[in-house]
């Protein structure tokens, strides 16, 4: 690691609410981390908990030395909190942390190394998942599947290149500056949604398997069924928003839901309703067999019922989404970046890329 005194400060942000069962072990990763403790601040944007949250980071700010900040965030949505934090940020690299993850000890070093190397507006990992109950090991056997995921490069492990989207993400501090603040009134989605603007100003969003980091994956079909609604809503939403996405994959699962609608609105006039839901069953299944049985046996039909939860949980808070926000639009016009980005002249070639 270079000398200390030359590393940039880091601000590490947390958005959080209500989190008693998970905050602790979060902040304990950031308490571990090998980067250096004094180019490092930890702030975290509470939504005003009504569970012993708070009492939870009063102890662990008493043991910090004076690293740990929270910051009030009364209208708790996670873009909001973002936007607090950075607001009050003293980092010149500002590494976004979820709670319900965990991270590797070079994390944050990683993070800097990375941004340092690239050149990018923001970087991060894959969105690796980590399972505690048996329904989560199901559902990260599921998420590593293209079936589930549509092929997204910040979903494989070993995903190295610059591409759309990653997890949770590192930015340098003038990022803001050129492209605006989070989204504030964006319930879900809103990184995507940054990162559709970073690209716009001519930025680039890199992922690498160096930056380690694991999440926890709902652990009931109705979490997981609320949770992918939510983001098929939030994504209907940053469509509109720019009128356009990076990559036509967050639509499939709308297609798919329309497609299916159309098939039974009209089955009456023809055989085959039942020969493309059997298919569809039957590729659910196969590829069950496939990501599941290393888990085992007992793991491949709760896998393969999955696959249609995400699916059409994901398409039909799109269709919902396409409607709310075409009805009730909560953005303003939208304003040209500040400015643009400019490109390092020497091109950093990863030793393997994903697109």
């Amino acid at each position: 690691m270079a000398d200390a005194a030359t590393l940039p400060f880091v601000t590490v942000a947390i958005p959080c609410f209500n989190e008693e069962r998970h905050i602790e072990r979060c902040i304990e990763d950031v308490f571990a981390q090998d980067y250096p403790a004094d180019r490092m601040e930890i702030l975290v944007g509470d939504g005003m908990s009504t569970d012993r949250t708070r009492e939870i980071l009063a102890d662990l700010a008493a043991r910090s030395n004076g690293r740990l900040r929270v910051i009030d965030n009364p209208r708790r949505l996670q873009a909001a909190a973002m936007n607090e934090m950075i607001a009050v940020a003293r980092g010149d690299v500002i590494v976004r942390m979820d709670v319900h993850a965990r991270y590797a000890k070079d994390f944050v070093r990683q993070c800097v190394a990375v941004l340092e190397e690239t050149g990018a507006q923001n970087v991060g990992g894959s969105a690796r998942p980590l399972a505690e109950s048996w329904f989560q090991r199901a559902v990260c056997a599921a998420l590593g599947s293209k079936l589930a995921v549509g092929g997204s490069a910040y979903r494989h492990p070993d995903a190295e290149g610059f591409t759309d989207t990653v997890f949770p993400g590192a930015f340098p501090r003038h990022v803001f500056d050129v492209v605006g603040m989070f989204d504030p009134n964006a319930i879900t989605n809103e990184d995507a949604e940054l990162n559709q603007r970073i690209l716009r100003a001519g930025g680039r969003v890199y992922v690498s398997r160096r930056i380690v980091v694991h999440y926890f994956p709902r652990d009931s079909y109705a979490g997981l069924a609320k949770q992918y609604f939510k983001y098929g809503k939030g994504r209907a939403r940053t469509l509109l928003k720019h009128k356009g996405l990076p990559t036509i994959r967050p639509m499939l699962p709308f297609f798919f839901v329309v497609g299916s609608a159309g098939l039974v609105a009209t089955s009456a006039f023809h055989p085959l309703t039942p020969l493309v839901f059997g298919l569809y069953g039957a590729a659910c299944l196969a590829e069950a067999v496939r990501v599941g049985r290393k888990h085992g046996w007992a793991t491949v039909p709760v896998v393969a019922s999955i696959f249609p939860v995400l699916h059409f949980s994901h398409g039909v808070g799109f269709a919902v989404g396409l409607v709310h926000y075409a009805l009730h639009r909560d953005w303003p016009e939208q304003e040209a970046p500040k400015g643009t980005f400019t490109r390092p002249e020497t091109t950093f070639t990863p030793a393997v890329a994903q697109a």
